[in-house]
């Protein structure tokens, strides 16, 4: 199962997320939820980078997963990261929870 777990403080601001696990959907190479939610989370990196002059750190590892990290991000960031949760939640939805958690805590 991939749990992706999103991290705002008291304020709603986000400060980061992780995306840990594997979804379980096929084998490995032939899983399309883990394809989606890859998809999802390295475009938003991406988009960050190239759209924002937010800081922010990344550490990625394959067998751990995916851990972003933000101070003070921006309306660009914040808009990127709505759209981050929104997709990931639709994957979690059409697959009815099986293969995706979502969580959210506040830091």
């Amino acid at each position: 199962m991939i749990t992706f777990t999103v991290y705002k403080d008291s304020s709603g601001n986000y400060k980061g997320f992780d995306c840990t696990g594997h979804a379980g959907f096929a084998k490995h190479g032939k899983d399309i939820v883990c394809a989606a939610v890859s998809v999802l989370v390295i475009n938003t990196i991406n988009s960050i980078e190239k759209f924002t002059q937010d800081d922010f750190s990344v550490d990625s590892d394959e067998k751990k997963g995916i851990f972003l990290h933000l101070d003070n991000p921006g309306d660009k960031t914040t808009l990127l990261l709505d759209s981050l949760v929104l997709g990931v939640e639709a994957i979690k939805d059409e697959n009815d929870g099986e293969y995706i958690k979502v969580i959210f805590r506040e830091v």
